[in-house]
């Protein structure tokens, strides 16, 4: 992992001087060589709802992007201007067609699923509300799944937060 971002950052977005490396808070950070900006590298915040239907969750299959083919539970980024329940809300219909009421969150984590794209992901709780199920923007398909048999997924961390709903819904072995 490089958190100063030394490896992918060369420049100062403020000024174009170069950045040099220096100590800032007890790690490397880019720091401008002229106007003294500090680059702070900060994960984005990304967003899922799990629509249960029984002891089934629905999830979409990736239609493209990292990972294309394989399943994981819909959502997406937060805009820099969004709530993130808003942005769960309108993630949800653009990959699924569904309206949602967005509940509480259920789990909050790191994402490490490249070392270029450090995230954190907020899982939520939702309701289906209306609209019509079907698959839509980065989704090739959208169906539910049983808890227990559930196909290939695209991430570690759906697994991880999938098999704790399967154990708190008390779906399956």
């Amino acid at each position: 992992m490089d958190a100063s971002g030394a490896r992918r950052f060369r420049f100062c977005p403020k000024c174009g001087a170069p950045f040099a490396l220096e100590a800032r808070g007890g790690r490397e950070r880019l720091a401008c060589t002229s106007c003294g900006f500090v680059f702070f590298q900060n994960p984005p915040a990304g967003v899922a709802v799990l629509i249960t239907r029984g002891n089934e969750v629905l999830l979409t299959r990736r239609g493209g992007g990292a990972q294309a083919g394989l399943w994981d539970v819909p959502g997406g980024w937060v805009e820099y201007d969004e709530d993130v329940r808003e942005a769960a809300r309108r993630e949800l219909l653009e990959e699924t067609g569904l309206e949602v009421r967005v509940g509480e969150p259920y789990e909050v984590l790191s994402n490490f699923h490249s070392p270029e794209a450090h995230t954190v992901g907020i899982w939520f709780r939702g309701e289906a509300v209306g609209g019509t199920l079907e698959a839509g923007d980065d989704a090739s398909e959208a169906r539910f799944f049983p808890l227990d048999a559930l196909p290939e997924l695209a991430f570690e961390t759906d697994r991880r937060v999938l098999e704790r709903l399967r154990v708190d819904l008390g779906a399956g072995p």
